[in-house]
């Protein structure tokens, strides 16, 4: 097997005996760095005075890493910057927040070609290599332009946005031809492919061939790849003490009363205000609901350095007193609202604890929550997933109760036909659910993946090092 360099913003150190929980992309990618011995290099998280493009290797799990340290100002200016305050909104529908700043484009620039100038002594002719996210968009063309043929893929994990909110950002053109410098680009569904060629059709002389863009001299493949969940491992947490502990206190606590759980971000894109005004709504509509459900919202902070972040940790704040404030009982809570994690086990616990997931964001790449509760419930006894139209996962979890994240009443009209829905129906959706959380799995996306980057190889020939670039 050729080897793989996967490269994204972060790379999450494992050191040998750790049982941290690893997250998704670790995950997907351990197995292919693993067979292929191949390395994994990206941002440390760590801070330097002063960049010098130091690498520093480890190895643990079978898995190599090659880390490097950022300034501060690549920080600021990339990452709290460009990636966070610009492009992420922008990527999930938000213009009103997207943030437009040439010191921001312009430490974007700068730390994707360090990225290319630090990882380019690493890459061997025959290695593939393996780009992800939205942090490293122009990370393709600055390989090539350092002289490297090699078969480069990238996969989006974000949304792709439509043509009239792309031209807002300014060099637009720039960054989408960008990207036409892979050999494959993933995306996880039909609609965020489409809209990527709705803009390369008007905005691009570029023409396209079935799923492939032609530009510029290169064959482009655009691949629809959800990517998945590593079911096996999740589900190895039914019966693991942690798991027994949080189903089981979570349980007792709801003292009969049906629960509603959401585990997300705390991040504008998922809809929580919104979501909260639909509980609210629910419990106004309905009354004989009160004192015999709750809603469990556990939010961990994320960037809390945005403003945009604090702010929604504010709002979230006064609704869930309010809401609390106008409906709870002496022995009744109606939201209990939790800013902290919980390790994997544990919410494989409250998971299956819980009647029904609440997922709905107002615009997600995929959202693994989604297929992470499928996978916790008991096929026996299954609670019902409300999920939004606007996940990537609705595509395939087409069997949960599907809402529009706008419409508070969709929403509350949806939790209330979840808590009502018969035994027999909740079996027979969960299990059209499960089938295809366990099939599409996060090792299926990642051969998928791997499988278009590697076709057609031979048909362009061997890659040439930057050496044999310079000899031409």
């Amino acid at each position: 097997m050729r080897r793989l360099i996967a490269i994204s913003n972060r790379v999450q150190v494992d050191h040998e005996g750790e049982t941290a929980n690893r997250g998704g992309l670790a995950v997907a990618l351990a197995a292919a760095l693993r067979e292929s011995n191949g390395i994994w290099f990206g941002w440390s998280g760590e801070l330097t005075e002063e960049f010098t493009g130091q690498i520093t290797f480890r190895r643990a799990e079978g898995v190599a890493t090659a880390t490097i340290d950022l300034e501060a100002q690549d920080i600021e200016e990339y990452y709290n910057g460009f990636a966070n305050r610009t492009l992420w909104p922008l990527f999930h529908y938000r213009l009103d927040l997207t943030e437009i700043a040439r010191d921001y484009a312009g430490g974007y620039a700068r730390v994707n070609s360090r990225f290319a100038d630090t990882v380019g002594p690493l890459i061997e002719p025959d290695d593939l290599i393996w780009v992800h996210d939205y942090h490293l968009m122009p990370l393709g063309q600055q390989l090539r332009e350092r002289g490297f043929d090699n078969r480069i893929g990238f996969f989006l994990h974000t949304p792709w946005p439509p043509p009239s909110l792309l031209v807002s950002l300014p060099d637009h053109r720039k960054l989408v031809e960008s990207l036409l410098s892979y050999d494959v680009i993933g995306f996880h569904s039909h609609e965020w492919r489409q809209a990527f060629m709705d803009y390369v059709t008007a905005h691009l002389d570029a023409r396209l061939e079935g799923d492939r863009v032609i530009f510029g001299g290169r064959s482009s493949l655009l691949l629809i790849c959800p990517i998945g969940l590593d079911t096996e491992e999740f589900c190895a947490a039914a019966g693991t003490p942690a798991a027994v502990e949080a189903e089981t206190r979570l349980i007792h606590s709801a003292v009969g009363k049906a629960v509603i759980v959401g585990v997300d971000r705390l991040d504008y894109s998922k809809g929580l205000q919104e979501r909260f005004s639909a509980y609210e709504l629910l419990l106004t509509t309905r009354p004989e609901l009160r004192e015999k459900v709750f809603l469990l919202q556990i939010a961990p902070p994320s960037r809390g350095d945005v403003p945009s972040y604090q702010q929604i940790r504010a709002e979230l704040n006064s609704l869930s007193g309010s809401i609390n404030g106008e409906f709870a009982a002496t022995d009744w809570v109606p939201v209990r609202y939790v800013n902290k994690g919980y390790s994997r086990d544990q919410l494989f616990g409250i998971y299956r604890a819980s009647r029904v997931g609440l997922i709905t964001p107002l615009r997600d790449g995929m959202n693994l929550v989604a297929k992470e509760y499928v996978a916790a419930q008991d096929p026996a006894d299954p609670g019902v997933l409300v999920l939004s139209c606007f996940a990537g996962a609705a595509a395939q979890l087409t069997s949960a109760v599907i809402v529009n994240p706008h419409s508070t009443e969709d929403m509350a009209d949806g939790i209330a036909r979840a808590l009502a829905m018969p035994l027999s129906e909740r079996r027979a959706r969960h299990k059209a659910m499960l089938e295809c959380v366990e099939k599409e799995d996060v090792r299926w996306w990642s051969k998928r993946f791997m499988e278009a980057l590697i076709a057609e190889d031979a048909a362009v020939g061997p890659a040439r090092s930057p050496a044999d670039a310079a000899q031409e």
